[in-house]
């Protein structure tokens, strides 16, 4: 019993210090990334500026890619959050989701550390489905349950919904349709979750609440 009670601090410690190590290697990267696209980011420049040794970064992340996915997921789990609390006076589960698809394509549409993933599309989706899915899936259940959404399958929904937003910004970024075209595409994929397109296209007009600041990037959730 006495050993076990010296133990568990210091096991604390070490699991505090692996977050914390971890957090700044996310924070580190999203700046470097920002600054200068994946492709041209180095290990090396981000551990420095980290402020840790290079070989570091490796007991976090196997590769580059694997830290870059890491950083994609703490801003989707963020803009999640931000788009709940920016919703919290709405009513209508419909108009949250219509608000959290025109948020997440504006976003994947105009951030340059989404742009350089997108060509990952299955990479990026997956990231997606598991960071913000919570949120879509519960909206979509109770969307059902109101009588806003068809019955069905959220987590089926969701799957399709997700490509299908990489897939626009995809061709967007290629410049085989424009910005512009992203209302549009909140339409139907309300349309896919069960509304009237007349419907959908009033939720997407709507004025749309300010979304609160970004939080420091994986600081709320380090794990």
């Amino acid at each position: 019993m006495n050993d076990e009670k010296a133990v568990s601090p210091k096991e604390g410690r070490v699991a505090r210090r692996q977050r914390r190590n971890r957090a700044a290697l996310i924070r580190a990267a999203s700046d470097v990334m920002s600054l200068k696209g994946i492709d041209a980011a180095t290990m090396l420049e981000i551990a420095e500026r980290a402020d840790m040794g290079a070989g570091t970064v490796y007991n976090y992340f196997r590769s580059k890619e694997d830290l870059a996915v890491a950083v994609l997921e703490e801003i989707m789990q963020d803009l999640a959050l931000r788009v709940e609390t920016a919703a919290r006076s709405f009513r209508d589960p419909a108009h949250i989701y219509a608000l959290t698809l025109l948020t997440v394509l504006d976003t994947a549409a105009t951030d340059p550390r989404w742009k350089q993933l997108l060509g990952r599309s299955g990479i990026v989706a997956d990231a997606m489905y598991r960071r913000i899915g919570p949120l879509a899936k519960d909206l979509l259940a109770n969307g059902a349950s109101a009588g806003r959404f068809a019955k069905g399958d959220p987590s089926l929904c969701w799957t399709l919904t997700t490509h299908a937003i990489v897939g626009i910004c995809l061709a967007v970024y290629r410049g085989e349709t424009s910005a512009e075209s992203l209302p549009e595409a909140a339409i139907r994929l309300l349309c896919l979750a069960g509304l009237t397109p007349e419907e959908a296209r009033d939720l997407v007009t709507r004025p749309r609440p300010d979304l609160p600041p970004m939080r420091v990037l994986s600081e709320a959730h380090p794990g």
